[in-house]
């Protein structure tokens, strides 16, 4: 019997064979040559009935191979709906220790003139680096120049706000405090997209 034999089961969709090896007692959790496990293929796969199956006969939800990606992540990335919500509800009723949430960098376009809105804005430059140009440029000639009130900055899911689209990188604003929270939340309507919005034509979220 080859090691693999319940990937290969998930693999085809032999329900059947699933069904028989479960009860045999094979090793639900055993890895292929790149460390994925049954569960990440039917993850994968979208087999939502053998996902369940495979979970509660004590897949590990948090399993990774090769690649660093949990089934719930595979799942994700293959924009299969109904298995992404099913396994990140497994994920967080999992007793065991958690992997830390690897989450997804998100930046939202602003012009600058609404950000100035908020009563305790205060501009800094903050690991700043100047801006290519074709032709010469006097040093510091960035640090120096005003921010135009049309200028468009970035503000990050962890709500510090850069004039550059990379985090950290040329950072004009990270004085985070609840008032600014509250800000971004009420008068620019900032949030971070749940993980399923990322999926094209995702069934809403309820």
């Amino acid at each position: 019997m080859s090691d693999f034999q319940l990937i290969k089961a998930v693999k085809d969709g032999d329900v059947a064979t699933i069904n028989e090896m479960i009860k045999s007692g094979v090793d639900i959790n055993q890895q292929d040559e790149q460390g994925w496990t049954p569960l990440n293929w039917a993850a994968g796969k979208g087999e939502i009935d053998v996902v369940k199956q495979l979970v509660e006969n004590g897949a590990d939800v948090l399993k990774v191979g090769r690649d660093q990606r949990t089934p719930y992540m595979i799942a994700l990335a293959a924009g299969r709906v109904e298995v992404v919500k099913f396994l990140r509800e497994a994920e967080e009723k999992y007793a065991g220790e958690k992997r830390q949430a690897q989450l997804r960098p998100y930046c939202k376009a602003y012009h600058l003139r609404d950000l100035r809105q908020f009563p305790g804005w205060n501009e800094s430059r903050i690991n700043w680096k100047e801006s290519k140009s074709d032709g010469p440029k006097d040093e510091g000639a960035d640090q120096d120049k005003e921010a135009s009130r049309d200028d468009i900055v970035f503000i990050h899911d962890d709500l510090t706000v850069t004039q550059s689209m990379w985090r950290a990188e040329n950072v004009i604003f990270d004085q985070i405090n609840s008032e600014w929270e509250e800000f971004c939340k009420t008068v620019l309507n900032f949030r971070v997209p749940d993980d399923l919005e990322f999926i094209p034509q995702a069934n809403p979220i309820s």
